[in-house]
Formats: structure tokens, sequence, C-alpha cells
């Protein structure tokens, strides 16, 4: 599983997204320019205790990032998708795509991958969900379809 942020430029964000990245197993990869320094505290106070359980890859640019996941199963999340994010196939070596906060993913890439969009379903009026939500919020779907994987399903905790 693998999560990508095209330039990325709120570190909170991202060190959010690196959380969740490290609670399923996910592989972290972020497309530069970012819109932050990786030493921001911002960025770590977010990630927590988790940066050990990330494998974290940077690519100076979309291209660099393209030639390295050229056979994988791309999956671009974009509110201008007509499928809805449940409906994708997020078999194999899935990579889930995710566009800045202030501009999403550029058109031209959209243009060029039309038919591996999807979107979260949102009312009429709403403009976009903040982007460590719309990662959760896909990152488990394809989770559940993977039959969660290697990830802990019992409820073993106990209750004070």
């Amino acid at each position: 599983m693998n999560v990508v942020l095209f330039e990325p430029e709120i570190p909170q964000n991202t060190g959010n997204i690196a959380r969740s990245c490290g609670a399923v197993g996910a592989r972290l990869h972020l497309i530069e320019p970012l819109g932050f320094s990786v030493s921001d505290r911002r960025l770590k106070r977010a990630g927590l205790d988790y940066w050990h359980l990330v494998d974290i890859i940077h690519y100076n640019g979309f291209q660099a990032f393209l030639s390295h996941a050229r056979h994988g199963n791309l999956v671009f999340i974009t509110k201008t998708a007509s499928r809805t994010y449940d409906t994708a196939d997020f078999s194999g070596d899935v990579y889930l795509i995710f566009g800045k906060e202030t501009a999403g993913l550029p058109p031209d890439v959209l243009r060029a991958h039309r038919e591996r969009c999807v979107r979260i379903p949102m009312r009429a009026g709403a403009r976009s969900l903040n982007l460590s939500n719309a990662v959760a919020i896909v990152l488990f779907e394809a989770c559940r379809q993977n039959d969660f994987g290697r990830l802990k399903l019992d409820g073993s905790g106990e209750f004070s």
C-alpha cells in the first residue's frame, strides 16, 4: 500500500498522514517541492512517535515518481472524478495519489489518467475535505478491500 502526496503544503497534514501510514504499514511518497522543511517541528509533532514505522520516499517532481511507479495500480483522488472511491480496484501494488491542499492535482495529470480518478462524495456546496481526512478515508477503504492485510483485527485491549 502506498500513499502519494503531490507537493504537500501543510506540515501538520503530512505529519498526520505519516501517522496513518505508520498505523497501517503504508509507504509514504512525497513529490517535491514541499511547502515546508522536513525538519519542521509541526510535521514531527503531528506524526507523534510513528516516524519509525513509516518508510518515506522523496521524488524530485511528478515524472520521477511516475518512473518509479509505472507498473503500479495508480489511483488518483480528485473532487472532479465521476466515480466514487468505493468503486475503485485497490488490488496489487496500489498508489493512492492526492494533490496539494490549495489546488489538488494538476489538470494535465488528471486528463492523462482520467480512467483512474475517483472522488469522495460530499454534499453540494462543500468545497473539499482536509487532506489528512481524505487520505484516511481512502486508505482504510483500500485496506478493507484487501481484508486488512496484516492489521490487528481483534479488540483484545482491556477496558478500565
